[in-house]
């Protein structure tokens, strides 16, 4: 049984009888009394977000997971389907699981999907991916000094800032971790 030493980002704990996955920890250690370590942990059922402190060196069980490559193919509303390139078998996964993933996924991009056992806890996106823009007001050449911004929508129906200069059919680099601009990418 691992400790509280081994907690890291994206590992998958038994906390409560229930699958928590650690969203974000951190080890302090104050000037008066005893160390401890405060998480955040996401339910992989529920999808609900806590906070936990636990005491420094305290028991915590992890879950044996497995991480799969997986090529998106297509969401029917509901499901979202993803493919074995190995086996060509098919996956269907909850809106649930997917979360934000959804907004930076498009048909044919590779992905890792973590089981425990034969259920999907969780989606493993790229750190980056290119979107085309499918919707933004016109943009303006030169107009870069400012560093004035404006919403786009891209081809996820996802929305976010962008330079006055992007316009329509626009490929762009996003950063899936926050969700921002990186820059346009040349076709």
């Amino acid at each position: 049984m691992a400790t509280t030493a081994d907690i890291k980002n994206g590992i998958v704990m038994l906390h409560k009888n229930r699958r928590m996955k650690v969203i974000d920890f951190q080890h302090v250690k104050p000037g008066k009394g005893g160390a401890f370590v405060r998480t955040k942990l996401k339910d992989l059922l529920t999808g609900k977000i806590i906070d936990h402190t636990f005491n420094a060196g305290a028991r915590v069980e992890y879950v044996r997971i497995e991480a799969k490559k997986m090529q998106f193919l297509y969401n029917d509303g509901e499901l979202f389907y993803f493919m074995d390139n190995d086996t060509f078998e098919q996956i269907a996964v909850g809106e649930a699981v997917v979360s934000d993933a959804k907004n930076f996924i498009t048909a044919g991009i590779e992905v890792e999907l973590v089981f425990d056992d034969k259920e999907v806890l969780d989606i493993r996106i790229p750190p980056h991916v290119n979107l085309k823009v499918v919707e933004t007001e016109p943009g303006f050449k030169g107009n870069t000094a400012t560093g004035a911004t404006k919403p786009a929508t891209v081809e996820t129906s996802f929305t976010l800032q962008v330079p006055l200069f992007i316009e329509i059919d626009n490929l762009l680099r996003i950063d899936t971790r926050t969700g921002e601009y990186v820059e346009r990418v040349k076709s």
